[in-house]
């Protein structure tokens, strides 16, 4: 267990910084290719559907990640309550509302805080995603691979 969440994002600064970019090809393990594909990065959605929502609600003018922090926009603000996403419970959240978590498999940010989290909350309420047995990583359903594609424009 880490400390806290600054200790979390430290150790992914220092990945980021250590990071090398030499291409370099190792086949994935089905496992790691899961991972890769959608996970859960503490509490909110990380790998490229997490970097696919992030894209798309950027794209969309829905949010606005900078290095450090995010910030929902108002027409962010409606699509996302449209979308069922609870903002009021993510703001009354003893912790950060809303920030940009770099990916580690991407390399690239995905949305983390109170907003992250409860994106991945609707994510799954909806039956869009669904843990699998004993890892981090996410299935992308049925009705979630329709759903993605129509809400926020994403195959997989």
């Amino acid at each position: 267990r880490l400390a806290s969440p600054n200790v979390a994002q430290m150790l992914e600064s220092i990945v980021a910084v250590a990071g090398d970019n030499r291409p370099r090809f190792k086949p994935l393990s089905r496992q790691a290719a899961a991972l890769r594909a959608a996970r859960m990065c503490y509490d909110h959605i990380a790998g490229r559907l997490g970097v696919g929502l992030a894209d798309t609600l950027q794209t969309r003018g829905h949010i606005v990640i900078t290095d450090e922090t995010g910030e929902i926009t108002e027409p962010g603000v409606r699509f996302l309550r449209e979308f069922g996403v609870d903002l009021d419970t993510a703001q009354r959240r003893k912790r950060i509302f809303c920030r940009a978590c770099l990916d580690w498999s991407e390399r690239r940010t995905h949305i983390g805080g109170a907003v992250g989290a409860a994106l991945a909350g609707r994510c799954e309420q909806l039956g869009w995603t669904a843990r699998m047995r004993n890892s981090r990583a996410l299935t992308i359903t049925p009705s979630g691979r329709r759903g993605l594609n129509e809400v926020f424009g994403l195959a997989f």
